[in-house]
């Protein structure tokens, strides 16, 4: 089962980068809830479903590309711990980057749950596993 929750991921990610918002919200439970609390920038907070999308619109009106490149994918159980680096680029062109993990808890073979953590060692602490 843990391999189908890895497939999951990475098929999310897979939309998520070709800005396919159909595709990538049918990876989503609808019960689900996005942790952004550690979030340094104006996303800080904790989102339902319904919420996460809107978030969504305002980021891709605001960004002229957005990529998610997954470093790997750690099977952890319920867990998917996937480090990453996000490159943007805005309306004016200016890009930039930024490098964090999420934990994505799957259940039914959906995401419930994304949990946005700074750094990979208190992602893997989060579903207890260390380095």
């Amino acid at each position: 089962m843990s391999q189908e929750n890895v497939e999951a991921v990475r098929r999310w990610i897979e939309a998520w980068n070709q800005r396919d918002e159909h595709a990538s919200m049918a990876l989503w439970h609808p019960n689900a809830e996005i942790d952004f609390s550690r979030a340094l920038g104006p996303y800080r907070g904790v989102y339902r479903l319904d919420e996460w999308r809107r978030l969504v619109d305002e980021f891709t009106e605001t960004f002229e590309s957005v990529r998610t490149e997954p470093d790997e994918f750690i099977d952890a159980d319920d867990h998917v711990v996937v480090p990453h680096t996000h490159y943007f680029r805005g309306r004016d062109g200016i890009e930039t980057n930024a490098r964090d993990t999420w934990v994505c808890t799957i259940r039914d073979g959906a995401i419930i749950r994304l949990c946005l953590y700074p750094g990979l060692q208190e992602a893997l602490e989060a579903v207890g596993l260390s380095e």
